[in-house]
């Protein structure tokens, strides 16, 4: 018997705010409450079977070891070719698109590829919850800029304020989640002249892309010349074809970008998945999955809304993604994050504040929902909510 004492050393977190997320804690409660879980963003229906036997055929094939650090081939020119034909600009598939393990993988590669300590990187709140655990862990500085608050629209006025001599990035998000709104042409041409004069680099991230509804459509980074050439954009497999576990995405970027980004991606990945590469490189090769992606969501989100119609939630509008806001001061005089815990504990529907995407819990009485279920999911949930 050894007489050493047993010791853990203290450690000094890098990210002292970071706890538990909202996800997680709302996932966790809703399924302790039995309540309809329209908090996480996830689909609760499976995918294509057919790409379920296109991975099947790819194991079988014999797929099952290290693929080429950046992707195999056929899925990075299956990507290529998707980009041309939606946004008009070529990315070279040898040394401009790197497959990755998930989008969220792919934003913090391309954080750690590009931000030194004490480079500022522009955040465009509410956001996403890695995007600042990425720069702090990259040892950057944060800059928070609002959207409009009640809009979300982009404010370029307090974007042009925020950029210093010493900006790095600025990381942008259409369709937006979680606000549901998609930047508009004439948007997207006023970041283009904004940077124009500048060297930020820019970070898109696009995994919503295939869910916009109505006239316009998607504005990839990708094509306005002036934003791709800065650009590492990013999209996600998961998200468009019902298969988030797989956690396969992509980053399509210049040549000089991809570059400094493979640097880091193959010591904190290396490598992605390969039979699941194969499988979505052979059913890419069918357009028709994506093409038909808006009219599928818009048909769930427009059932959902007709739903929370007759509640006295107010609808904000849902542009893209698969994400419902709702202002909920008609109904309740608690805070949003209050307002979620009761509504799942007492009406048995989780949800998620947007409070928990703003970094000083800006609150403005709006909550999320995710319609991306089955239509008896939203349905029985739709039940609940007609309390209220």
């Amino acid at each position: 018997m050894s007489n050493v004492s047993a010791r853990t050393p203290a450690i000094d977190t890098k990210l002292p705010a970071v706890g538990t997320t909202i996800f997680t804690v709302m996932s966790q409660l809703a399924a302790e409450k039995n309540a309809v879980n329209l908090g996480q963003g996830f689909p609760d229906f499976g995918c294509d079977p057919k790409l379920l036997e296109d991975v099947t055929a790819a194991m079988a094939a014999g797929h099952n070891q290290y693929p080429p650090m950046p992707g195999i081939p056929a899925l990075r020119e299956a990507i290529s070719a998707k980009i041309e034909a939606l946004y008009g600009h070529r990315y070279r598939a040898a040394d401009e698109i790197t497959v990755t393990a998930g989008a969220t993988q792919a934003i913090i590669t391309a954080i750690l590829a590009i931000v030194r300590p004490g480079d500022e990187v522009i955040v465009l709140e509410p956001c996403y919850d890695s995007y600042v655990p990425n720069i702090d862990l990259a040892g950057g500085k944060v800059v928070r800029v609002p959207l409009t608050p009640g809009t979300f629209r982009p404010d370029f006025g307090k974007i042009a304020a925020a950029l210093t001599s010493r900006t790095r990035a600025i990381i942008i998000n259409t369709p937006h989640n979680p606000s549901a709104t998609v930047w508009t042409a004439a948007e997207m041409r006023q970041l283009e002249e904004l940077l124009a004069p500048t060297d930020v680099f820019v970070i898109s991230d696009e995994v919503y892309e295939h869910m916009v509804y109505g006239e316009g459509g998607h504005q990839s980074a990708a094509a306005f010349p002036g934003l791709a050439a800065r650009s590492f954009i990013v999209s996600s497999f998961g998200k468009t074809y019902h298969v988030t576990g797989w956690k396969v995405g992509y980053v399509a970027a210049p040549a000089p970008l991809t570059a400094e980004f493979r640097k880091v991606h193959q010591f904190n990945v290396f490598t992605v998945n390969t039979p699941m590469q194969h499988a979505l490189a052979a059913f890419m090769a069918d357009r028709k999955p994506y093409m038909e992606l808006p009219a599928f969501y818009q048909r769930k989100r427009d059932l959902f809304a007709a739903g929370l119609a007759k509640t006295r939630l107010k609808l904000l509008p849902a542009q893209g993604t698969y994400f419902q806001c709702v202002d909920i001061s008609e109904v309740s005089d608690k805070s949003e994050a209050d307002f979620c815990l009761w509504l799942t504990s007492e009406i048995g529907v989780a949800a998620i504040p947007l409070s928990a995407f703003y970094g000083d819990g800006f609150d403005q009485r709006v909550v999320r929902f995710c319609f991306a279920k089955k239509d008896e999911t939203l349905h029985t949930a739709l039940e609940r909510l007609a309390k209220l």
